[in-house]
Order: C-alpha cells, then sequence, then structure tokens
C-alpha cells in the first residue's frame, strides 16, 4: 500500500515513547500533519491538573488512555511512560520507541518552546530546566517505566508492529511510519 493510500484512508494508531526531549511531541505533530489523528500527550493525564509534579492514580490514568483511544479510529499516544504506553497495546498500535541518544534529547530540552499544558508561564518552565537536564541524563542509568531500561522492556516485549527511530526524522521516515502503520 502507498502512502498516498494510507494518507487517504484508514486511520492509523501510534503509540510513541522516549526519553523527554528525544522528539516524541514533535514526531506525533509531524505525523498528524501526514495524517490528522488526535494526539495525546501522556503529561495531561499522568498528573493532577492545575497541580505541579502530583500523579494520579494508575488506574484512573491508564483508564483515561483507554477512553482516548475507544473513542476514536485513528490516533497518536505519546509519553514516556511505559505503563500509559501499554495501555495501548490492546489496540494494536505502531509502537515507536525514539531514541535519538542523550545529547539530542539535551540540546532538544534546551531550546524547547513554552508549553502551557504544563506550565503556567515560559518563566516557569525555564526555571525548572536545569532539573529536566538532570532528569534527562539519569534516564540512561535509572530502572523503572521512565528509564531506557523501561522502555527497551517495553519495545522487546511488544508483539505488534514497532519501529525504534535514532536518527533526525525526515519526510522519507515519516512515510516510512505510516506504511507501518497502515
Amino acid at each position: 500500500m502507498g502512502v498516498a493510500a494510507i494518507t487517504a484512508g484508514a486511520p492509523v494508531r501510534i503509540a510513541i515513547i522516549g526519553n523527554s526531549g528525544s522528539g516524541k511531541s514533535t514526531l506525533a505533530r509531524q505525523l498528524a500533519d501526514e495524517r490528522p489523528e488526535g494526539i495525546l500527550d501522556l503529561d495531561t493525564v499522568a498528573w493532577e491538573p492545575g497541580q505541579v509534579a502530583v500523579p494520579r492514580e494508575a488506574a484512573a490514568a491508564a483508564g483515561d488512555v483507554r477512553a482516548f483511544c475507544a473513542a476514536r479510529d485513528g490516533w497518536i499516544v505519546e509519553g514516556c511512560y511505559a505503563s500509559l504506553i501499554q495501555a495501548t497495546f490492546g489496540y494494536s498500535p505502531l509502537l515507536l520507541f525514539v531514541d535519538p541518544g542523550p545529547e539530542a534529547c539535551l540540546a532538544n530540552c534546551r531550546r524547547r518552546p513554552w508549553e502551557p499544558h504544563k506550565y503556567a508561564s515560559k518563566e516557569e518552565q525555564d526555571a525548572r530546566l536545569e532539573f529536566l537536564l538532570d532528569w534527562v541524563r539519569d534516564y540512561y542509568s535509572r530502572d523503572g517505566e521512565l528509564s531506557l531500561a523501561g522502555h527497551q522492556r517495553l519495545f522487546d516485549g511488544y508483539a505488534g508492529p514497532r519501529f525504534r527511530v535514532t536518527g533526525p526524522v525526515s519526510q522519507g521516515l515519516l512515510a516510512d511510519i505510516l506504511k507501518l502503520a497502515g
């Protein structure tokens, strides 16, 4: 099936996981530009609304992910929460593991635009930059669902279609991803 047929045809379901700053959100927007689908940033369901660093109850967050997926034919879900990405697996998405390496992640974090759904102001976001950079660096040595090891376990254990993105995203790569998702 060609890219034009996918673009004009069936909706796609894509789950994207990776480190903070890896390019998950950018890739999700690029894919949505090619094939408009609903996008869910997992930060919007993982944390209590209006509170800084207060996690939601895990079952409620996973329920919101499943409800998002069930409510639409096509979607893109992106974030660094392995358990929440796993909540999409019942819908057989293409799993993308975005892993450009630590230097790319750090550089992306430093030039990240203001994220109004996470921070009240650009100044508030910038005040937390050093914490974010340390957290990004620790991704490669810590364990758990928010780590390289946790993401690798999720990726390796997924029986559906999957693809690891390790470099810049070109139009050709977008086309290849859409072919895999179709």
